[in-house]
């Protein structure tokens, strides 16, 4: 009799409470690499992207460094990507 119990009820508890345990951490690993986001920067970076003329690199218009030159706007991926152009 407490052996049928343990077979009916007690070992199908003790595997589904296993089964929710691993598809939570799962899910928890899932949902925590999706929504991470990069260190650094003020904020998010948002815009169109626009190519460094120096390195090819495509940053955000945002986060670039933008330089006035030869009246054209240019954006760069760093300033040292800049001083690099302005030397050239």
């Amino acid at each position: 009799m407490l052996r049928s119990f343990i077979l009916r009820f007690v070992l199908p508890l003790i595997v589904f409470l296993i089964l929710r345990a691993v598809f939570r951490s799962l899910r928890a690993s899932f949902n925590s690499s999706v929504a991470h986001k990069p260190e650094g920067g003020a904020g998010p970076a948002g815009g169109e992207l626009k190519r460094d003329p120096v390195c090819g690199t495509y940053v955000a218009e945002n986060a670039a460094v933008t330089s006035k030159i030869g009246g054209r706007t240019l954006h760069f991926c760093s300033q040292a990507c800049r001083d690099k152009y302005r030397a050239a």
